[in-house]
Formats: structure tokens, sequence, C-alpha cells
């Protein structure tokens, strides 16, 4: 176990609550888990349709050109019957309910396999490999590369080498002038096919690497566009939130005067106490105004930094002289290396107290906050041992407007959740650079974890010029 490096317990409990739900992976993990899975567009079985008309039309009119135009003799009769396969086929498919959707991988191999096969039975009857017409079995390979999973497009390019490797060993001679046979050197035949395999081979890989990169940057597009929501999302609560600073400081004033008179006139009891606590809660809610509203102003490299010992006790400050739960503040690393010193980001330790405030209503006896760090990174937890997060809200916290608090029902602090504090917590840590995890404890209870790359949060020893921009 690592040894303890620096720690500190502060008899504190926090005065806020936990929005019982409020998270789910973050942005980060979204990419990556977007980015893992890359799946080629579906053909839609009307464009296969319209495809094979196209091809069988120009089948049909080189044989009528061959005939009467050229005159060559050829099984004219085999080729118009080969042909009417495909008719057949395209009409049995355009009457069925298949050509009204989008065809599934294994439809779409089986119709461009069943293309190769009724070309390459044409080209058996018209020369086999020295048809010209033999350079359009790439087609079908090139469609199935750039629209299909890898594993059918390689089925649809392995029957196409085998019907190449077949049309070069065998085949009924070319149409020739009566009369005249035409005849090529076995070596030019060998050519040819080691060309037309050369061409599938690299038209297929072409076709899939170029479809992958579309899909990739589709994705790319995507989780982009996803960032630039949440992006926006944030900065509406910030106008938001200096709009409130600004607006909210006059009724506050007026609601602490009025309370501040029904303190003095009102006899002991619990119209007092009430007001004494409205009292305090308005001047609470005017201080986190003032905060938010202070624009950073140019300020030392000294007052820039804080260690983690002094990060984590300024976390739980607000809530030390509460007694009714328990704050243990620890910071803990291995042996040998050094504390590293953070910078104080008013977005961080806003966040962080944001958690650790919404932990205390539903700790029942403690809270724990510990700062870990070795040489790669550095890691705040938040633990209590409350109920833990409800598995119905598990997966959806981090986002606006999730919560489980009908109310302020058994709320230590009378705080009415509407959701929003995890996600704006976990949106500005996310911000610095932060992966943020929520989960339930083994042994009950919640826990949210941050967890930054030490080159991230770190501060340079003093002296160094590298500043936050």
């Amino acid at each position: 176990m690592a040894s303890a490096s620096s720690a500190a317990t502060a008899s504190v409990a926090p005065g806020s609550g936990k929005p019982g739900p409020d998270t789910p992976g973050s942005v980060a993990a979204q990419a990556a888990a977007a980015m893992a899975v890359r799946r080629p567009g579906r053909l839609r079985a009307r464009t296969l349709i319209t495809l094979r008309w196209l091809a069988l039309t120009g089948q049909a009119v080189a044989l009528v050109v061959v005939a009467q135009v050229l005159r060559f003799p050829a099984p004219y009769l085999p080729c118009a019957i080969v042909v009417g396969i495909g008719v057949w086929l395209n009409l049995l498919l355009t009457l069925t309910p298949i050509s009204r959707r989008t065809a599934t991988d294994w439809e779409a191999t089986a119709q461009l396999g069943f293309d190769i096969l009724q070309l390459a039975g044409l080209l058996y009857l018209t020369g086999g490999i020295a048809n010209p017409f033999a350079l359009l079995i790439i087609a079908p390979v090139t469609l199935a590369g750039a629209s299909l999973p890898v594993r059918y497009a390689a089925a649809i390019a392995a029957l196409a080498l085998v019907v190449v490797a077949g049309l070069a060993v065998h085949a009924l001679p070319t149409p020739w002038h009566a009369g005249e046979t035409l005849h090529l050197p076995a070596i030019y035949r060998v050519g040819l096919a080691v060309a037309l395999g050369t061409g599938i081979a690299f038209s297929a890989g072409y076709a899939y690497q170029a479809a992958a990169e579309a899909a990739r940057m589709e994705l790319a597009l995507n989780v982009t566009e996803t960032v630039l929501a949440r992006e926006q999302r944030l900065s509406a609560l910030g106008a938001l939130a200096a709009a409130a600073a600004h607006e909210l400081g006059t009724p506050l004033a007026t609601i602490a005067v009025v309370a501040k008179e029904i303190a003095r006139e009102a006899p002991e009891g619990p119209l007092r106490e009430d007001a004494e606590l409205l009292m305090a809660q308005a001047q609470r809610c005017r201080d986190i105004l003032r905060r938010l509203g202070e624009m950073p102003a140019a300020s030392d490299e000294v007052h820039e930094r804080m260690s983690l010992l002094q990060f984590v006790r300024e976390v739980v400050e607000p809530y030390a002289k509460a007694d009714v739960v328990q704050v243990e503040a620890v910071v803990t690393g291995p042996a040998g290396i050094e504390t590293p010193d953070v910078w104080r980001w008013p977005e961080v330790l806003h966040a962080m107290t944001s958690i650790v405030e919404n932990a205390f209503d539903f700790a029942r006896k403690e809270i724990l906050v510990t700062a870990r760090f070795d040489a790669a990174t550095v890691t705040v937890e938040v633990r209590d041992d409350g109920p833990g997060f409800s598995p119905r809200v598990l997966a959806k916290l981090g986002e606006p407007y999730v919560t489980s608090r009908p109310g302020a029902e058994g709320s230590r602090t009378g705080h009415i959740g509407m959701g929003l504090g995890f996600f704006i917590a976990k949106t500005l840590l996310e911000r610095t650079g932060a992966v943020v995890e929520f989960r339930n404890g083994r042994r009950g209870g919640a826990i949210v974890l941050a967890r930054w790359k030490r080159s991230q949060i770190e501060a340079p020893p003093l002296g160094d010029v590298a500043w936050r921009t």
C-alpha cells in the first residue's frame, strides 16, 4: 500500500445535498467508444436492383452490337438465357418487399455474388478472360468493399478471384470474324488473369479504406457536435449565472432585511429560528452570487498555486463548523514521489465543493475526500456512507435535469435538486482535462472520482515560467 505522503483530518460536516442522480459517461468516453466502432453503411436493395438493371442493359446492348453490327458468330441463345436469368431475378426482387427496405449484409452479399456469377457465365460463353468486358467483374467487388463489413467484402473478393482463375483456365472462344479464331498466347492470358486479380484485391482494399475513413470522419464530426452542444449549454448556464448575480442582489437584500425584522420581532420559538435560517441562507446566496460575478484578476504566481493538502482542506472548509457528519480530508501517495502543487482553478474548487456539499444530504456519518497522486496522475475522490446512487439514474448521472429528489423532504439543507449540480460540476471538471466517474461502493455509499494527468493539473516549481492561459 502507498505510504501517506501527507494527511489531514478535519472534523467537518457538510451543509448541502447530493442530487441523488446526475451522471453518464463523459464526452471523452463517448468519443472513444464511438471511434472504436467502425461500421460501414448498408446498401439499399433498390440501389442494387437499379445497378443490376444498368448492367443487364449494357450486356444486352453489347450482344446486339456484336450480333448485328460486327456480325461475329457466338452462342447468342445461351447468352440471352444468362441475361434473362438476371432480368428474372431483378423483376422478382422488384415485386417483393425486399425492394422497399435496406438489404441486410448477407442479402447484399448474396446479390453481389449473383452478379459476379451471372457475369462470369456470360464471359464464359464469350471468350472468358480474353473478353475486354472481363474488367467489369471488379465493379461488384468495389461496391462490396465500400459498403459491407470486411468479412462479407472478403467473401465477394474471393469469389471474384476464383471466377477469374476459372475463366483463365477454360472458356469458349472469343467471338471473332467467321472462319477465324482469336488465339491469345498463354503468357498473355496469365498476365490478364494476374492483372484482374490484382485489380480486384486493390479495388476492394481501396474502397474499404475509403469507406472506413469516411465513417471515422463522420463519427468525429458527430462527437465534435456533441462537445459543442455541451459547451453551448455550459455557456448558457454561465450567462444565466452572470445575469442571476446581477439581478438577484436586490431581492436577496430585501429578503435579508425582512427576515431580520421578523427575527427581531418574533418571540423565541420556531418562527424566529426559521427567520434566522432564512437570513443565513440569503447571505450564503449573496456570497455565491458574488463569487460567480467576480472576474478573475491577474494574480501572482504564489496565489495561482496550492498544495494538494491545501486543496482538499479548501474543498471541505465550508462545512468545517457542522457536526452532523464527519468529513475527512486526506492526501496520499507513494513514498519517494514528491507531492505535487496544483493550479488554483476556481472551476475545480467550485465543482469539488459542490460534490462534497451534495454528499452531505445523503451521508449517514462520514464523508471521505481523498487526493491520491503518483508519477503520472492526480486523483480526487469523494466517498460517503449513504445509500449510494439509485440504479435507475446511475447511467444518466452528469446530464442536466436528472435527479431522484422530488423536493426537500429528507434533505439536511432543504436543497431542492433540479439535476444541474452534477452536470455543472462534471462539465467544469472535464473542461480542465479530468476524467469523471460516478459509481457505488462495494459496501454501499456513493463515489465520485475525478482523475487528471499530472501534467494537466500540476503547477510547476516556483520560479519556472509557466502560466495557465
